[in-house]
């Protein structure tokens, strides 16, 4: 019998013949069980949920792209004349990744114990401890721990981190990003990264040349060690700009992290309070921090020390800003951390601060939960609306009615349904869309509206019968009963019939968890003067403007601007290529699950989920006096690799499944507006392009003798793709459930 079969052996021997609940230490931990007695037999349940054990291991905190697990342990003993004759174990681990249910499995742990024959037994031995006793019958015996040990990891004849490089190294080239098989070396990089020393880290960044070194870096900083922390603090200097590209990536793979620590917070802040070579880097430290505050309190770890301090600096840096520039780089922040404690400031900002701060300001309240738009903070904003106390553009305005309209009362409905009409010319038919969307999508507020609109004042043909080329729309990419993706677009136009702004969402939802996928926002503005058009009221004196910002898997990242000012628009408009410009690019780790399982039956199982993709998102804006058009046009494009390993590793035997799901998608939209007359002609285009899905699984036992067995199986299909609706109109043109389709000849079939 081997320690670990001994430990799970003992602990069957535990047990009580009345029924009733109680806490026992086994070999599974502290638990809490619970005893049903019966004639001829006992049964035990153990609550696995309740055991305190140490064990490693990390999760990602965002449900959408966690992972259910379900575990169940029932020991039944026989009895038989006051003699416990069998007793009969049954342990069972079942998990899935609640985004991708086919990464799913199971674990059955069964022991088996029976009373053959009886026979007398060693006399008794007197003594006072136990201790004593046993060394008395053989001074050999030595104790161990009942409850499961930590189980040490040794890879014997693994390569060498330099080498494992060197393998995956052309995988992961610029041309080949968009492949699933740079992503699945991606995975597979970071898993030997986290047994790395800094040393060996820091001797493969120093070696590699610039082409592949942005893709080094997402790895490195997605391994998330102590080490790997170390050697790619080492290897960037924040001091040269030669390194903007790789510092930028460091920093958004902290932003992404999957389990981040008040180590790697620290680190951020000390960089800040450092000089540095691109001020766009400093302000991408401060955003990144607010991402990591915003983890870490969902870890309950905001009473740390770092998180404290980042607190204060974010709030502090608002409060009292050293430079007024710097304003923008802290509502960012702040956009990321959510603070509760930053809501008066963020009121004060939107109603009192300039354009662009006001609309931020805007934008970072419409993150928060509805919980904490209060009647207060409603009030600021129906006075920011319905412009009270001073005229506003009409981006602040129509953001402050979406937040408003997260849960409205009757008044703030019937205001702003009364005040369509009396709104600048498109956004009276940008806030018209945005009411019929939120009726059409049956969103929370819908029930409100429409008790409103059984008044006749409110709901009337001159108001519901605005013309206009602004809109909003909602809709499904996919959805099933367990889950929704969805989609949203709302696009502002200037009264000439220039682009404004347009905002892209994707959500996705699974039971009451959210992720919020993506957003790409265009914004334009002063561009009236190239067409001799006559700006919107509030917005006489802008300067000339376009830029563009994402929120990428719930973090916010520093915005791009295409132009600023006229000179630039008029240099860009001469020279432009019509290139799109990349707002991010790089390798995500996205699904990070890590667990040590301690079987009851001595044995230990290990599990471990990775999730990343290769993303890459640009956007551009051309606009043409010749032809007086101008056309906006974002790109999506990802490949996704998500990979479950789970092992159950002994002297004796190596038992394992593993299963990898992939896949390749892209989603484009394209908006192009002919402003030569009014109405202005408008056309909007958004493709779901189609998107190949390979699962694979593979089931494996080896014993110690060398036999065993090997199962594989795939399944590959193809999501058609389909032309998205962007208005009411037009909803029927994408159907969102798309049947499986037939495998091919090779598949092998399905489980």
């Amino acid at each position: 019998v081997t320690e670990e079969d001994g430990e799970g052996l003992a602990s069957l021997f535990q047990m009580q013949l009345s029924s009733g609940t109680t806490n026992e230490v086994d070999i599974s931990g502290d638990c809490k069980v619970t005893y049903q007695a019966q004639q001829d037999k006992v049964v035990k349940i153990k609550a696995l949920d309740t055991c305190k054990i140490e064990r490693s291991g990390f999760t990602t905190a965002n449900q959408v792209l966690g992972v259910s697990s379900k575990a169940t342990s029932v020991t039944t003993y026989k009895i038989e004349d006051s003699f416990v004759t069998a007793v009969l174990a049954e342990e069972t681990r079942a998990f899935a990744l609640n985004f991708q249910q086919t990464i799913a499995g199971k674990i059955v742990s069964k022991q088996k114990l029976e009373l053959k024959t009886t026979e007398a037994g060693p006399r008794m031995i007197p003594g006072k401890q136990v201790a004593g006793v046993i060394k008395a019958v053989d001074s050999k015996y030595k104790a161990i721990p009942i409850v499961g040990q930590v189980p040490e990891r040794v890879c014997k004849g693994c390569p060498s981190l330099a080498e494992h490089w060197e393998s995956i190294r052309k995988n992961l080239e610029p041309e080949n990003l968009s492949k699933a098989e740079a992503v699945q070396s991606f995975l597979a990089f970071i898993q030997h990264l986290r047994t790395s020393r800094r040393e060996e880290i820091l001797q493969i960044l120093k070696a590699e040349k610039k082409e592949v070194l942005p893709q080094l870096v997402d790895a490195v900083t997605s391994a998330q060690t102590p080490d790997s922390l170390e050697a790619i603090l080492d290897f960037l200097d924040f001091k040269s700009d030669s390194s903007v590209v790789l510092q930028e990536r460091f920093l958004y793979a902290c932003g992404f992290a999957t389990h981040p620590d008040e180590e790697l917070l620290r680190a951020l802040l000390s960089k800040f309070k450092g000089s540095f070579a691109s001020n766009d880097i400093r302000e991408s430290v401060m955003i990144i921090i607010g991402a990591l505050v915003r983890k870490l309190c969902q870890n309950e770890g905001c009473k740390l020390k770092a998180v404290v301090e980042a607190k204060k600096l974010i709030l502090g840096g608002l409060e009292k800003p050293e430079k007024k520039e710097d304003t923008t780089m802290y509502l960012l922040a702040l956009k990321n951390a959510l603070l509760p404690e930053g809501i008066p400031l963020l009121l004060k900002y939107a109603e009192a601060g300039e354009g662009p701060v006001s609309h931020l300001a805007t934008t970072v309240l419409q993150r928060y939960d509805v919980s904490f738009i209060t009647d207060e903070v409603k009030k600021t904003l129906n006075r920011i609306y319905h412009q009270n106390r001073k005229v506003h553009e009409k981006t602040v305005r129509t953001t402050a009615a979406a937040v408003i309209l997260k849960n409205p009362s009757y008044m703030d409905v019937k205001n702003i349904l009364l005040s369509i009409g009396e709104l600048p010319k498109e956004m009276n038919k940008y806030m018209l869309t945005v009411v019929q969307d939120i009726l059409h999508f049956e969103m929370p507020a819908s029930k409100m509206i429409r008790r409103v609109l059984k008044e006749m004042a409110v709901h009337n043909y001159d108001r519901f019968s605005k013309s206009g080329s602004s809109s909003a729309y909602t809709g499904y990419v996919e959805r099933s009963p367990r889950a929704a993706s969805t989609y949203s677009l709302d696009i502002l136009y200037s009264g000439s019939g220039i682009l404004r702004r347009s905002n892209l969402n994707i959500f996705q939802y699974i039971g009451k968890a959210e992720l919020h996928g993506s957003q790409v926002v265009i914004e334009a503005q002063g561009l009236e003067g190239l067409i001799a058009a006559t700006p919107d009221e509030g917005e006489e004196n802008l300067d000339s403007y376009a830029g563009m910002s994402a929120i990428l898997f719930d973090v916010q990242l520093r915005p791009v601007t295409f132009f600023n000012g006229y000179s630039d628009l008029m240099s860009k408009m001469l020279s432009a290529s019509g290139d799109p410009v990349s707002v991010v690019k790089g390798l995500i780790l996205l699904i990070d699950h890590s667990q040590d399982i301690q079987l009851q039956s001595g044995l230990k199982a290990n599990m471990e989920i990775q999730g990343g993709l290769a993303i890459d998102i640009s956007g551009s804006m051309e606009f043409s006096l010749w032809y007086r058009e101008s056309k906006t046009r974002v790109k999506n494009r990802v490949a996704v690799v998500i990979t479950s390993d789970v092992t159950v590793d002994a002297s004796f035997v190596k038992a394992g499944l593993e299963s990898r799901a992939e896949t390749e998608a892209g989603l484009e939209f394209i908006s192009t507006v002919q402003f030569s007359q009014y109405p202005f002609l408008v056309c909007m285009q958004m493709d779901k392009a189609e998107a190949p899905l390979r699962q694979f699984e593979t089931k494996y036992e080896r014993l110690s003798t060398g036999r065993g067995y090997v199962s594989r199986r795939r399944k590959e299909s193809l999501v058609a793709g389909c032309e998205l609706p962007l208005h009411q109109e037009n909803s029927e043109m994408c159907n969102v459930v798309f049947p499986p389709q037939p495998e091919s000849d090779n598949s092998g079939g399905w489980f």
